[in-house]
């Protein structure tokens, strides 16, 4: 049975994995920044809708979801992955970049999901899934106000799975480690956070079928790879020895 998707920052490499990857008969629709790139990028995919979005809209942000409801009555699973980063030591932040990460890593996404979850709950049916990051389990040097903007995703989409659990409306935090996208291109120009870490490094597609094959199923959190989902595990146990390891392994100067 074809589902309505919705998926925000979708000119992400994350994203278009996940979309490859999506049956063809799936209603999407897709929003980002730039419709032009959309629609480079799907516009020749069958039933797909390409909007341009800026999710730190709270007027667009509202407009548009009643207009995708106009159009297509509901919607099935909500994919939040709009986000960015960047890594650098903590004092070398400017409040607004601050504020700017927190308002697309974790306020939109927080507004999305309130907005969508309530229209969920009332046909007690749907799946959100939050694209957070394994920056929001396990604390890294340099990447203080990520991991902040990420933690907050993971805590939000806990409380929220706990308040729809009796609408029948599923939440799921995906908490990837590193992915080898343009992601880093900004977030670390340098390459120097990549390269330190590029042996955890995971490619889209990957990830991509990891998040297809829980779509629609009530499924709590997908945390990847395997060895930082067990470092996460590790990190609660013993977090004084965590912390020495996290600063070892993935400090870079």
């Amino acid at each position: 049975m074809a589902r309505t998707i919705l998926i925000t920052g979708a000119s992400g490499g994350l994203a278009q994995a996940i979309i490859n990857q999506l049956p063809q008969d799936d209603h999407l629709i897709v929003t980002g920044r730039s419709r032009e790139k959309l629609e480079k990028l799907y516009g020749k995919r069958p039933n797909t809708l390409c909007l341009s979005l800026d999710i730190t809209n709270d007027n667009a942000v509202t407009n548009t979801i009643e207009k995708i409801y106009g159009e297509f009555g509901q919607i099935d699973i909500l994919i939040n992955n709009a986000g960015f980063g960047s890594f650098k030591e903590f004092w070398d932040y400017s409040d607004e970049e601050v504020k700017d990460m927190f308002a697309v890593n974790t306020f939109a996404t927080m507004s999305i999901a309130r907005q969508i979850g309530h229209k969920m709950s009332l046909v007690k049916s749907g799946h959100i899934v939050n694209i957070a990051s394994m920056a929001g389990l396990i604390a890294t040097s340099k990447a203080s106000v990520y991991g902040a903007s990420k933690f907050a995703v993971v805590g939000f989409s806990n409380a929220l799975r706990l308040e729809l659990a009796e609408k029948n409306v599923y939440v799921t935090s995906v908490n990837p480690g590193p992915i080898k996208t343009g992601f880093f291109a900004q977030a670390d120009p340098s390459g120097d956070y990549l390269a330190s870490i590029g042996r955890f490094a995971l490619t889209p597609e990957k990830v991509a079928k990891k998040v297809v094959s829980i779509l629609g199923k009530n499924k709590r959190e997908l945390n990847l790879p395997f060895i930082l989902a067990f470092a996460h595990k590790c990190y609660s146990l013993f977090p004084k020895t965590a912390d020495y390891f996290a600063r070892k392994v993935f400090n870079y100067k």
